[in-house]
Parts: C-alpha cells; sequence; structure tokens
C-alpha cells in the first residue's frame, strides 16, 4: 500500500481540514501532518494575522509620534532650524537629521577622537541644511562620512565666480 498523499488534519482551533501533503517526501508526511495538527488553520492564522497588522500598524503610528517628538525637542535643544519641504518629508528630514547627528555625536565625540570644537563645527555645518530632503538622502550615510557630506552640501550653495567677467 502507498503512504497516504492527503491526510485529514484536526487543528487545535477546532477545524478540520484535508491536506495534500504529495508535494513532501513520502517519509515525511507523517510528521509534518502531525506537526500541521498543533497548528491553528489556513483560516485562523490569517485572522490572526490581520488583527496583529493593525496592531502593527498602531504599534507603528505611535512608535513614529515619539520619535518625531523626540526629534523636535531635540531640533529645538540644539537650535536647528526648522527644514523646507511638504509635511511628510519635513517629518521625516527631522527624524532623519536628529538619527544622523546623535549616532555621528556618538561615534565621533564619545567614542572616537572628534573633540568638541570640530564637532561644533559639524554641527553648524548641519544648520545650514534646510532641506529635508537632503537629510533623508543621508540616512544610510556612515558617521565618518558626515562632515564631507555637509561640506560638499555647502559648497553648492555658495556662488561661484564666474571666469568670464
Amino acid at each position: 500500500m502507498a503512504v497516504m498523499k492527503v491526510w485529514t488534519i484536526e487543528h487545535p482551533c477546532g477545524h478540520e481540514v484535508e491536506r495534500d501533503l504529495s508535494d513532501r517526501p513520502a517519509d515525511r508526511r507523517a510528521g509534518f501532518a502531525e506537526w500541521l495538527a498543533k497548528q491553528e488553520c489556513t483560516d485562523c492564522w490569517k485572522a490572526a494575522r490581520n488583527d496583529s497588522a493593525e496592531d502593527k500598524t498602531t504599534w507603528l503610528a505611535a512608535k513614529r509620534a515619539e520619535e518625531q517628538a523626540e526629534s523636535e525637542a531635540w531640533s529645538e535643544q540644539y537650535l536647528m532650524p526648522p527644514l523646507e519641504g511638504t509635511g511628510r518629508t519635513v517629518a521625516w528630514g527631522v527624524r532623519c537629521r536628529h538619527q544622523i547627528l546623535s549616532v555621528a555625536h556618538t561615534a565621533l565625540v564619545l567614542e572616537g577622537d572628534t573633540d568638541e570644537a570640530a564637532w561644533e563645527q559639524i554641527e553648524d555645518a548641519a544648520r545650514t541644511i534646510t532641506r529635508a530632503g537632503w537629510w533623508i538622502d543621508q540616512r544610510s550615510s556612515e558617521p565618518d562620512d558626515l562632515a564631507e557630506l555637509l561640506e560638499a552640501a555647502t559648497d553648492r550653495d555658495r556662488p561661484t565666480e564666474n571666469p568670464f567677467v
């Protein structure tokens, strides 16, 4: 007699489902069917997942609001100017700026060999960048690159001499 291919699984949620296990090797079907019998059925699993998706959405919104409040308080404390852009990009840019500068301060000053005077120059340069999109674009940058990135951004903003005048 051949090993069963279709198994009747009784789930702990009370549902009974027939599962075709022919895609599994014959010697692994019984163990898989036993494991399935300890899990919720697909419908109950999906229903629980939809509920948790709503919980995740609520949690994420609360986390973003907390990060935003912290970033805005930090911006005020360190006299960072308001950013320019759309509502969503400004909010995101404020969070990115806070994260970039906080991580850089930790890496360069607290854990590195950058002195406070050099850090203040970095902060001063950071205050001149008010385009939210710039901070968003730099969110994956390394702390060691921050001074060079700020210098490149501030050099672009300076007027250049016209050699033809």
